[in-house]
């Protein structure tokens, strides 16, 4: 009887692929190459040249180990702990909400925004900041601006901390852990304020996919029962908080578009500019101004 083939690198992410889209994994390549780089300690993009590769028990054991947890649900992200956004690598962990590709748009509409008042100095809030993905990106690539990452989740804002400072502008970002404004000076304002609120419905958030659900925390997703609880409140704080021309941002789920397009025109103090859409042309990030 011959000897069964070697479990090489090609070997193991072939078979981990159909393992996983078993399991009903969205991108199961993807997570196989990702999760094996993790073990091997290398960048995804060299598996392509160690496909012959095989891979020491010790490092087979560590993927095996991901793998299962993958494929019971846990998100890649937290996995490994990072995810890319915006170009940047970003620690995240479990606790903290793990930043999406559609939450860019906010980034680029801001850094826009900035480049058309010519560069000039900008005092930026960031509510819900999590990880620090959306603060720390801008705070990157718009080196006159100052922003306040603001986060009731005192996980959250450590980690933001600890992005701005492998992204050398913690000293133009300061995390602060409060609800909403609560704990920022009363007379401080912004001229820009973004935000990535939970804006899930409480009913939706029940039908999500279980990675997404049974992992990343609900404090972050559950907009309560229309999704637009936490909205509400900012729009309510935002006239106060936004310098004169200041600007709102904010994304939001294409289900609660007209809903949220509604509160802003019954909102004193603000007018609707836009709602801009995201790559797949639906509704994403609605765009406020002071009135």
């Amino acid at each position: 009887m011959p000897n069964e083939a070697p479990w090489s690198v090609l070997r193991l992410l072939n078979w981990t692929t159909d393992y996983l889209k078993e399991h009903g994994a969205e991108s199961p390549r993807l997570d196989a190459e990702v999760l094996l780089a993790e073990a091997l300690g290398c960048q995804r993009i060299a598996l392509y040249t160690r496909f012959e590769e095989v891979p020491a028990e010790a490092v087979r054991n560590a993927f095996k180990a991901l793998v299962k947890k993958r494929a019971e649900g846990a998100p890649v992200a937290y996995l490994v702990g990072r995810k890319e956004f915006y170009s940047l690598d970003f620690h995240v962990e479990e606790g903290v909400l793990i930043p999406r590709p559609d939450t860019e748009l906010l980034v680029v509409t801001v850094l826009d925004l900035i480049k058309s008042r010519g560069n000039a100095d900008v005092m930026i809030a960031d509510i819900g900041t999590g990880t620090g993905a959306i603060a720390v990106a801008i705070a990157k690539h718009a080196p006159s601006s100052k922003v306040v990452a603001i986060d009731v989740n005192p996980q959250a804002v450590a980690l933001a901390k600890k992005n701005a400072e492998k992204y050398g502008v913690a000293d133009r970002l300061a995390p602060i852990e409060s609800d909403l404004f609560s704990k920022v000076k009363a007379s401080r304002t912004f001229d820009f304020i973004v935000s990535n609120p939970p804006y899930v419905t409480t009913n939706e958030l029940m039908n999500l996919d279980p990675t997404v659900r049974d992992h990343e925390p609900h404090l972050a997703l559950d907009g309560g029962p229309e999704g637009t609880s936490v909205i509400e409140r900012l729009l309510a704080l935002a006239p106060e908080r936004l310098a004169n021309g200041g600007e709102l941002l904010i994304e939001i789920s294409p289900m609660i578009a007209d809903r949220v397009e509604g509160l802003v025109n019954d909102s004193p103090g603000l007018e609707l500019v836009a709602t801009l859409k995201d790559l797949s042309q639906l509704p994403r990030v609605t765009h406020v101004r002071k009135a």
